[in-house]
């Protein structure tokens, strides 16, 4: 047993501290139902303390130099850098991801906190603006929101929890984070481990292993947190979003996504393919940012199916833990359920099964599904799961209306020889990101990071993410007698 597995303890106010509810989750490794670890739940007092800890050490936080954090972020990374090995092991137990994922995984999280290092010092920052009144100075502070609620969720745990972390911590704000109770340890431990040993002072961060049958909605509607991050499905960011409305809160959310991959009649077919085979099966098809939908013009879509059929045939799946994998197993049993009802779904509206994949345990092999109708309910949900729908176009501009035809925007991509004319169609494609000649899979930690329409409110990346993780403040200095009307 390794390091982290033996720390099943929340983080707060620099302590790991038991839960106290009296109640022991099973963290469970999704291939093979064995038992990583045995995690004590934490209870709301415990939530509350967090709160109320994360509120005092922040009023601190916020006035430490860009050099202590800094090297608090520098630190942070080194840890992880240090503990790569066992760290990508444990990605890959908990979450059920391949070797590749997890490596992905661990790498773009250190992407987002190398970023944090070039807007850690926007906090402080003051700029003088014009005043129409003699001898006014106006002045524009840029400060600490506050305390951030953090809710990650559990198919890249360490990289989405990251993503509201650093920039909080770098920004001067505290945080009280809940993860994935099903990834806790990967969502959770390791970044109070790493925080710990980057000297981050006691309170800043604050990790809660606990669920939702025990906070309800605490995490939301608890008064000092002034920003909700939230990771996750449109029906729970609906939610969030109205309890956060109801009590003035900010909220920071990346929702469910609808990805459309849309081939057009001048696309090169073979680097299409290649493109889709990533992009809808990495991790089992469990990212937001998952192709969901293949949309394919009629003079490409025969050879297309034709080849994407045959590669995902060659795909290797089963232990994730095997190097040669690519499909592993889904996180849980109810994930699980939910797919191969997708799969009843698409037959029993008319689709034709190109290739019928089968349950291996929590292993679900690829289903590849032609004649689907854009606009029929499987079509319209998010998968989650190896499961492709290939949907035909009679034109180029039927193609990019069924893109749109949903009410998620969060992702796509657009193949096409013409590279003048995918940009143009990239523009009319209601989503937050488009990639042409690419796949839907694509983050960066400099790049304005968020969905349109149901698929979330916010931008995260830098420079984007500084005003939604600070404030701004007008400071007026009269410098000369002001004479007044009246």
């Amino acid at each position: 047993m390794q390091q982290f597995e033996t720390i099943t303890k929340s983080y707060i106010n620099g302590q790991w501290v038991k839960g106290n509810t009296g109640r022991v989750y099973s963290d469970l490794n999704p291939y093979d139902n064995s038992v990583i670890a045995e995690v004590n739940i934490a209870s709301k007092a415990q939530m509350e303390e967090a709160f109320e800890t994360a509120a005092a050490a922040q009023k601190e936080w916020a006035k430490s130099s860009v050099e202590e954090r800094k090297a608090v972020i520098e630190k942070t990374a080194e840890y992880l850098k240090e503990h790569r090995e066992e760290i990508v092991q444990l990605v890959s137990r908990e979450t059920g991801g391949t070797i590749l994922k997890a490596n992905v995984e661990l790498h773009l999280a250190l992407e987002v906190l190398e970023e944090a290092l070039n807007y850690a010092g926007e906090v402080g920052e003051v700029r003088e603006v014009p005043a129409g009144v003699e001898g006014k100075v106006n002045r524009i502070y840029r400060l600490p929101l506050g305390v951030i609620s953090s809710i990650s969720p559990f198919n890249f745990p360490i990289n989405l929890s990251m993503r509201t972390i650093a920039p909080a911590i770098a920004l001067g704000n505290a945080v009280v984070h809940k993860p994935d109770i099903q990834v806790g340890l990967v969502g959770g431990v390791v970044l109070a481990k790493a925080f710990e040993y980057a000297g981050l002072p006691a309170g800043v961060f604050n990790m809660l292993l606990t669920d939702v049958e025990e906070m309800g909605d605490d995490m939301l509607s608890h008064p000092i947190p002034r920003l909700i991050s939230f990771t996750g499905s449109t029906v729970v960011g609906r939610h969030i979003g109205e309890i956060a409305g109801r009590n003035l809160k900010r909220v920071a959310l990346e929702l469910g996504g609808n990805s459309p991959f849309v081939v057009l009649s001048d696309a090169d077919v073979d680097q299409a393919v290649n493109a889709a085979i990533f992009g809808k099966y990495i991790h089992q098809g469990q990212i937001c940012m998952i192709i969901n939908r293949i949309i394919v013009h009629k003079d490409q879509h025969d050879a297309f199916v034709e080849k994407f059929v045959e590669r995902t045939k060659g795909l290797a799946a089963g232990n994730p833990q095997d190097p040669n994998t690519v499909i592993g197993p889904l996180v849980n049993e109810r994930q699980l359920e939910k797919a191969l009802g997708f799969v009843e779904m698409a037959k029993k509206e008319g689709a034709a099964v190109a290739l019928e994949g089968k349950r291996e345990g929590n292993v679900l092999t690829p289903f590849i599904f032609t004649d689907v109708k854009n606009d029929g309910e499987v079509a319209q949900k998010e998968l989650f799961g190896p499961i492709a729908l290939i949907i035909k176009a009679d034109s180029d501009e039927e193609a990019i209306t069924m893109a749109n035809d949903t009410e998620a925007g969060l992702s796509s991509a657009i193949f096409t020889s013409d590279l003048e004319k995918g940009e143009q169609y990239a523009l009319q494609l209601d989503t937050g990101m488009t990639h042409i000649n690419d796949q839907t899979v694509n983050d960066a930690p400099n790049i304005p990071f968020g969905g349109n329409k149901a698929s979330g409110m916010g931008r995260f990346g830098n420079p984007w993410v500084v005003d939604e993780f600070t404030v701004t403040k007008w400071v007026s200095v009269q410098t000369k007698a002001r004479q007044f009307p009246f």
